[in-house]
């Protein structure tokens, strides 16, 4: 049986955003998220202490945990497109095995991004590291993540429940590792390679987000 999407949109700050709580009993939802003021947002595992926060006091950032594993991004409002997918347990598409949960997002992704003229590849392999990817999320490809030409363009970290999923997607208008690493206790040796290789590992998509968000929406129908 077709099942449909309940879609949500909401502004607020990264901090409450990521708060808010997976409600019960589930269901299929999609959730267009908005900050209202820059974020700096550090994976589940991540120590508070990779955060330079001086620097966020200078810049305005605002410094936020959320309960997904992975490494730092940074949110800005108009620049970086938040959509959470939140899927119950009982839903066909649901998948035990968390190494291939977010395959089927991945390619209701890039299905979304063919439609704008963007050739998007799933990943279906194993989580890939590199240098900087225990720091910097899009360092990292992770299983259901898309990548474009080669580099990420759509980061998914998931956070499970007993009775679901909610998985947090993220997409960049332009892909600028400089603002996010001002913003990590690294020396300036550091900062400047972590800058350098950094640079080609990803990209952004230079779309209006509610087009985005409209494909994306179109892949997602029951």
């Amino acid at each position: 049986m077709a099942r449909p999407w309940a879609v949500e949109r909401a502004v607020g700050s990264a901090a409450d955003l990521h708060g808010r709580e997976l409600r019960e009993p589930m269901r299929r939802s999609v959730s267009v998220l908005e900050v209202d003021r820059p974020a700096l947002v550090l994976g589940s595992t991540q120590a508070l202490t990779v955060a330079n926060g001086e620097a966020l006091a200078d810049a305005g950032v605002e410094l936020v945990r959320r309960r997904s594993g992975g490494g730092a991004v940074l949110l800005v409002p108009g620049e970086t497109l938040w959509v959470d997918v939140s899927l119950p347990r009982a839903d066909p598409l649901w998948d035990d095995d968390v190494a291939h949960a977010t395959h089927w997002l991945g390619r209701a992704w890039a299905g979304a991004l063919g439609a704008l003229g963007a050739e998007g590849r799933v990943h279906t392999g194993g989580l890939v590291r590199a240098r900087w990817s225990s720091l910097v999320c899009f360092a990292a490809l992770g299983p259901g993540e898309v990548s474009v030409g080669g580099r990420k363009v759509v980061g998914v970290a998931q956070r499970r429940t007993r009775a679901g999923a909610r998985f947090q997607c993220a997409l960049h208008r332009s892909w600028r590792p400089g603002p996010l690493l001002a913003l990590l206790h690294l020396d300036g040796g550091s900062a400047a390679l972590a800058a350098a290789e950094l640079a080609g590992v990803a990209d952004g998509l230079d779309r209006p987000f509610d087009d985005v968000v409209d494909a994306l929406l179109a892949q997602l129908r029951p």
